[in-house]
């Protein structure tokens, strides 16, 4: 099967499985034999999706398809992150937004996603670039599984172009994938994600990314590859770091609360 930009050769297996004291049996997973590519990691992958071989809908009657998680940042040196499984311990406080269903593309976390801000300025974005449609697979999923942050050509010029704007007469420069990188120190404005129901304002550690062999930071986001996936914004693990997302399926919402957990 595939995944990503990766391809797996794998043998179906099953096996009691463990998670602390909870044991599941005759649970169902791919052993894999080889896997070429780069979006597989060695270790393999555990699948939090909503499609049938998940974990999560492996153990339905156990975890009632809850579950969250708190990515540190990458730049966190201990694995300090954490993934909780079911509905007891999760935040009480956190706020919420509807999680949407394709049915064409049924394992992925769509949300709405009405609007985005640079500092207080809400970014002028046709309505229909952010617009949820099951027929063609548009519309803007949480993933986990993405790097950087890929928002549709419209919505991404947009966002960059106001970007720009806010940093005034600083000498824009690109950086491999990134067209919008600056010389540090700089100041930077903040971003907000505008969701149904919520907002989430995101630190700069959530969307500048330092170069590791020059002085450059960059605007850590991207316009949506040409391909199946032009139509589809990916609010990526780059953002989400250091954040609680909480994922109840049953009320089918998302949580996001601010987290330090790097």
């Amino acid at each position: 099967m595939s995944y990503g930009s990766s391809t797996i050769a794998a043998s179906l297996s099953q096996e009691t499985l463990k998670l602390a004291t909870d044991a599941i049996p005759a649970y169902t997973f791919g052993c894999i034999n080889k896997a070429t590519g780069s979006s597989v990691p060695p270790q393999g992958l555990l699948g939090l999706g909503r499609g049938p071989l998940s974990l999560l809908s492996q153990t339905q009657d156990l975890y009632k398809s809850t579950f969250s998680y708190c990515l540190p940042s990458f730049k966190s040196l201990n694995f300090s992150g954490s993934l909780r499984l079911g509905p007891v311990a999760q935040p009480k406080r956190i706020k919420y937004t509807p999680l949407l269903k394709n049915p064409r593309r049924s394992s992925l976390y769509y949300v709405n996603l009405v609007g985005i801000k640079v500092g207080r300025k809400t970014v002028d974005i046709p309505p229909s670039a952010l617009a949820f449609n099951p027929t063609t697979g548009a519309g803007t999923i949480i993933d986990s599984g993405t790097v950087f942050t890929r928002l549709v050509v419209p919505v991404y010029t947009a966002v960059r172009d106001e970007f720009r704007r806010r940093m005034g007469k600083a000498v824009v420069s690109s950086l491999g994938g990134f067209d919008t990188c600056y010389s540090v120190p700089i100041t930077v404005p903040t971003l907000t994600f505008m969701f149904a129901g919520m907002n989430v304002t995101l630190p700069q550690d959530n969307f500048l990314i330092h170069s590791s062999s020059s002085n450059l930071a960059c605007l850590a986001i991207a316009a949506a590859p040409d391909n199946v996936n032009s139509v589809l914004n990916v609010i990526a693990n780059l953002q989400q770091q250091n954040h609680r997302l909480l994922f109840d399926v049953p009320n089918s919402r998302l949580g996001v609360a601010r987290e330090t957990c790097s």
